[in-house]
């Protein structure tokens, strides 16, 4: 039993010692010319399906639910959005190439039909994102039609 109470104690101590190694949740700042919604003029429902569905990894943009602030939580909250950003991001749209679009675009597209994104661990605690199949429709028209009519 005593060392069962060691255990536990050390753990504690343990969580509550890494709540002191800080994460980065600084956005960079926005600038409206490059940033997509606002350089493309997307229709308000687009919009808001792209924000809510997507912003919160592929902008600089991110809002962090309560419980980004809890180690070790936080760390892969925050891998996550790194690596969304990676992948794409929507604050910087206009600075990318035209190829670098139609790449992004094309694998948006195929993520938003095989339901792959937004992540399906994301949608649990954010309901918001929870696209129906309607709604994907309608995002992979948008991208779709971007696409063909080349005004990425």
């Amino acid at each position: 039993m005593k060392t069962a109470k060691k255990i536990i104690f050390w753990s504690l101590v343990a969580f509550a010692l890494i709540q002191f190694i800080p994460i980065d949740r600084v956005n960079k700042p926005v600038d409206v010319k490059v940033n997509f919604v606002d350089s493309r003029k997307t229709p308000e429902k687009i919009k808001t399906l792209i924000k809510g569905a997507c912003y919160d990894c592929h902008s600089n943009e991110t809002i962090y639910p309560k419980y980004a602030f809890i180690a070790p939580v936080s760390w892969s909250v925050k891998s996550h959005i790194n690596e969304g950003r990676e992948h794409l991001n929507f604050s910087v749209w206009e600075t990318y190439n035209k190829d670098l679009k139609v790449n992004m675009l094309s694998k948006s597209i195929q993520a938003i039909q095989a339901k792959t994104m937004p992540m399906p661990g994301y949608i649990v605690y954010h309901q918001e994102a929870n696209l129906s199949d309607a709604e994907r429709s309608l995002l992979t028209q948008y991208f779709e039609e971007m696409l063909k009519s080349k005004t990425y």
